[in-house]
């Protein structure tokens, strides 16, 4: 009872706001279709803040996936989808698409790694200081006593000539690999300094379960991982969640050791420098090597099983079929840390209280259009993103239509309500050739296109967009730079800067009086303009020859 009445005044509050807010016009020059102008004229900055007002309410209790807080929040995004007149487009008929997940949290006082050498005493390792691990099947307990194979990069990219595998059966055995990927300056290798997927960790647990590994062992070292053991060792202190039936979450000891600890493994193996085989790992002529060392290990895990739901609706289109659009943002949060004193409650209102606030007025604006979108638009909250991408991952793999079918996917993340931005990132746009209409809108936009500033950190691969690429599906994030109206780079820099370090992932993710959804609203417009346009176009969108997600594309079309 107390939800349905929430739930009514949230309704009630957005529609004072609506009548109060004066429409904003879309920019001459953006090549737009008079329809799709009056919708995103439409968009409405009041509208947005009040979905993040009762989002990020302490009712909500942080929107930890499958809990009352994140439920409540799921039924209120599916209540706004449906008075805003949008189709149910999930199972049964209804907005909700169920999300079956485990949550895996090791025991480590119960357990135990040691490396065993062909002759000689077993090597004990700490837990949490040395060695860190989970048991991604979602067993209680592992025992692992398998030999160890040193595979480098642990990279297979057929597209780059390089194969760590070449030659190695790994069924049964553990991999030994190097965290990131080959150090390259050619754009045409690796992309050069930009981080591909194949050097981030997800990668390299999913490659191994495919050839049938027991265990991973990721060396840790600072300037490849660009980030401390500390990061690694409060990751895995915590909950990690899995889909349910993921084939790939089959790896018994998905792991990371110090960098010492190999070192202290190379030597007992008899190889010498383990810094020197990671730079021999890094060149061509690499040959995986099994070292005469076995790991030893018991994993005791606490596993909880829940279900969580991404929230999905349809604007349908003039023409059914092909170029559908695909809006998605996240919903879930941290929860309630039960142990911690005073402000327990990660509220999230930044994030992703925006995104989802965006979504939903976008949705709004779409549905509400005198006329309809070229073909059918799709708006998604998708849930466990702090978890892994993992509610993004069951929607690439379950979509509400074909992947070929789905001409682009733009997701909304965590977008600071500071003012009007001038300035944008935009990164994975420029590997797809609907680039040339983002550039031309953005001008219109008067937004300045930002090239990705930490290339190397692999930005592209942490957001919900990246599950839709993996598929096939062109995607990337709509997110502002740090230029902002009536303010210098500096400015925008410092308020970054300050969220991060005293609000990011913090119970202080709070809504706040200051904050200007103006910049949102504008950045929900360009959004709405930029599907518009893909999804009245002749041709789906298609990624750039030779880029990493081409091949899946392909393989979609012929399905």
């Amino acid at each position: 009872m107390h939800t349905i009445k929430m739930l009514a005044i949230g309704t009630a509050l957005i529609a004072m706001a609506g009548l109060a807010a004066a429409q904003q016009a879309v920019p001459a020059g953006a090549g737009v279709p008079e329809a799709a102008g009056a919708a995103a004229a439409s968009i409405d900055a009041g509208k947005i803040r009040e979905h993040v007002r009762f989002l990020s309410l302490d009712l909500l209790e942080g929107r930890g996936p499958g809990t009352r807080g994140a439920e409540v929040a799921a039924e209120y995004i599916a209540t706004q989808f449906a008075l805003a007149g949008l189709k149910p487009a999930g199972e049964k008929g209804t907005y909700f698409q169920p999300v079956p997940l485990y949550a895996v949290h090791t025991d480590e006082e119960k357990t135990k790694f040691a490396f065993v050498p062909a002759s000689g005493a077993p090597v004990d390792l700490t837990y949490g200081t040395e060695i860190v691990a989970k048991d991604e099947t979602g067993q209680p307990s592992a025992e692992i006593d398998a030999p160890i194979v040193f595979v480098g990069y642990g990279i297979q990219a057929p597209e780059y000539n390089w194969d760590d595998y070449a030659g190695v059966d790994l069924k049964g055995k553990i991999a030994l690999v190097v965290v990131n990927e080959p150090p390259s300056e050619d754009g045409k290798f690796f992309k050069g300094k930009a981080l591909t997927y194949y050097g981030r960790w997800t990668y390299k647990y999913e490659e191994a379960a495919r050839r049938g590994a027991v265990g991973v062992l990721i060396i840790h070292r600072t300037d490849l991982a660009s980030y401390g053991w500390e990061v690694v060792r409060n990751s895995q202190a915590i909950e990690k969640s899995y889909l349910e039936g993921d084939p790939l979450a089959t790896v018994r000891a998905a792991a990371w050791i110090q960098h010492g600890v190999a070192q202290q493994l190379f030597t007992q193996a008899g190889l010498g420098d383990v810094d020197q085989a990671i730079e021999r790992a890094g060149k061509p002529g690499f040959h995986a090597v099994e070292i005469p060392v076995r790991l030893r290990g018991h994993v005791e895990s606490r596993v909880r099983r829940y279900v969580s739901a991404n929230v999905v609706a349809r604007v349908p289109g003039a023409t059914a079929g092909s170029n559908a659009v695909l809006y998605t943002g996240h919903y879930d949060h941290l929860g309630i840390d039960a142990s911690a004193k005073g402000d327990n409650i990660y509220n999230g209102a930044a994030d992703n209280g925006t995104g989802c606030g965006i979504l939903l007025e976008m949705a709004r604006a779409v549905a509400q259009s005198k006329t309809p979108p070229p073909h059918d638009m799709y708006f998604a909250a998708v849930t466990a993103e702090e978890q892994g991408l993992l509610g993004s991952q069951y929607l690439g793999m379950h979509p509400p239509v074909p992947v070929r079918e789905i001409t682009l996917d733009l997701n909304y993340d965590m977008l600071l309500p500071i003012g009007i931005p001038l300035s944008a990132n935009l990164n994975g746009a420029d590997r797809i050739d609907f680039w040339p209409t983002v550039q031309r809108v953005a001008k219109a936009f008067d937004l300045q296109l930002l090239p990705d500033p930490t290339p190397m950190a692999g930005h592209y691969y942490r957001s919900d967009h990246f599950s839709l690429a993996r598929v096939g599906i062109p995607a990337f994030s709509v997110d502002e730079g740090e230029l902002f109206e009536g303010h210098d780079v500096a400015w925008g820099h410092a308020q970054f800067e300050d969220y991060v370090a005293h609000h990011y992932h913090q119970p202080s993710d709070e809504l706040q009086p200051s904050w200007d959804f103006s910049g949102n609203a504008m950045l929900a417009r360009f959004g709405l303009v930029l599907g518009w346009l893909a999804s009245e176009q002749k041709k789906p969108v298609e990624w750039l020859p030779g880029d990493e997600f081409e091949a899946p594309r392909k393989a979609s079309e012929k399905h």
